[in-house]
């Protein structure tokens, strides 16, 4: 049996970043990019916009010939074209002149200002102007958002609406972006069994199936969901089988030290335990293994446990596997009670957010699945502090900024 010796956090954690896959890429239709991670950057091929642009519905002009006019001092303007937007006028406005011009659409030569349809009269081809506009007004220049060859997304950025936009007016119908790995899930336990009417003897829900599946796919990677009972050789078959299809196994349960948990052994058979626990409240029995050069995180079978170890493990790991990285916003709140908590130990304190304060629940165990539902955070104690006093400041890391 493999000996377990905790570890620091911040040490698992440098093991693990040293033992992942380097992200391969793919070009996709830009139709099908959104959520993606772009993988190359991403440099103009052409100005934006190319030319001035009228930013409203009105009369291009020269901004001259409004100057010092009024509701109460009007001026009159000879309307001698009208452009819509994707048309252009082949007119070159002289002074006295208007063209009618539709937002979007490309200033005629000679105007230099656009007066808004409200502050104008139109009847029998003249407009009477009621208003003063200066020259750039209510005109959008051209180069105004980025000019050709400029940098307008970098590698590593997320592919959501604005990022897509930009790809699109930059002159791109498709995206360079990172594979997203295909994440092989291993449920272990003989008593697990699939959501039903009620259970029988020593079964229990398989609830880490649907936990496990969705953190996956919130870091944008792709789960395919396994189960196994406690059989060694059971483990080393899937353990062989999937490690030639996927880019990293994620298994839970059978990382504890005692009779029946075979996982840690499996593994440590297989490939290299790279480490067998971690000093961390709660999930310390978190082990992390390689095996034919890919990384398998085995997290624990008590649900809570589960999540909050992938929480603090595997979430980082798939986003770096995809090359990127997010850094959770951690923000300062006054406890609202005091918390215990042991030096030479991290702990994750399950909490609820309110507004200056945060309230640790007094909830606690590693399988009360209710304590994350009623939470939105985690109090965060670092291993060189013990506890925190009621009225204190400290990190709190809300579970929404994990996210990709």
């Amino acid at each position: 049996m493999l000996l377990s010796k905790f570890i620091p956090v911040a040490n698992a954690k440098k093991i693990i970043s040293s033992c992942l896959i380097k992200p391969s890429t793919e070009d996709i239709d830009l139709e099908k990019a959104y959520g993606r991670v772009n993988a190359v950057e991403v440099h103009s091929k052409f100005d934006s916009p190319p030319f001035n642009r009228s930013a409203m519905d009105g009369y291009a002009v020269m901004a001259e010939d409004t100057f010092g006019h009024s509701v109460n001092n009007p001026t009159q303007l000879i309307v001698v074209d009208s452009i819509i937007a994707g048309a252009q006028s082949k007119v070159k406005l002289k002074k006295g002149e208007a063209i009618q011009i539709a937002t979007g659409a490309p200033l005629p030569d000679g105007a230099n200002a656009v007066v808004m349809e409200e502050h104008t009269y139109l009847e029998e081809g003249l407009i009477q102007v009621e208003t003063s506009v200066f020259p750039g007004e209510n005109v959008s220049p051209a180069c105004e958002d980025f000019h050709k060859g400029d940098l307008v997304l970098d590698k590593g950025k997320i592919l959501n609406p604005p990022e897509l936009s930009i790809v699109a007016s930059a002159g791109f119908d498709h995206a360079t972006v990172f594979k997203k790995p295909k994440i092989g899930v291993i449920i272990t336990g003989s008593e697990l069994v699939m959501p039903k009417n009620g259970v029988e003897g020593p079964e229990v829900i398989n609830s880490n199936h649907f936990a496990i599946k969705s953190m996956v796919e919130s870091c944008l990677a792709v789960p395919e969901m396994f189960h196994s009972v406690d059989d060694a050789n059971l483990l080393k078959d899937m353990f062989n089988n999937l490690l030639k299809d996927y880019d990293a196994l994620i298994t839970t349960g059978g990382t504890a030290i005692s009779k029946g948990d075979v996982v840690v052994d499996v593994a440590d058979e297989m490939g290299e335990v790279l480490f067998h626990g971690v000093s961390l409240r709660p999930g310390k029995p978190f082990t992390f293994a390689q095996i034919h050069g890919k990384p398998v995180f085995m997290l624990s079978g008590f649900p809570v446990a589960a999540m909050v170890q992938f929480d603090v493990f595997v979430r980082d790991a798939l986003h770096k596997m995809q090359g990127f990285q997010i850094k959770p916003l951690t923000v300062q709140k006054k406890a609202t009670h005091k918390i215990a908590s042991s030096l030479g130990r991290t702990d994750y304190v399950r909490a609820t957010i309110e507004g200056d304060l945060v309230r640790p629940l007094k909830i606690k165990g590693s399988g009360i699945i209710r304590s994350m539902v009623e939470s939105d955070s985690y109090i965060i104690i670092p291993e060189n502090q013990e506890g925190v006093f009621e009225g204190e400041n400290c990190w709190v890391l809300p579970y929404q900024s994990l996210k990709a």
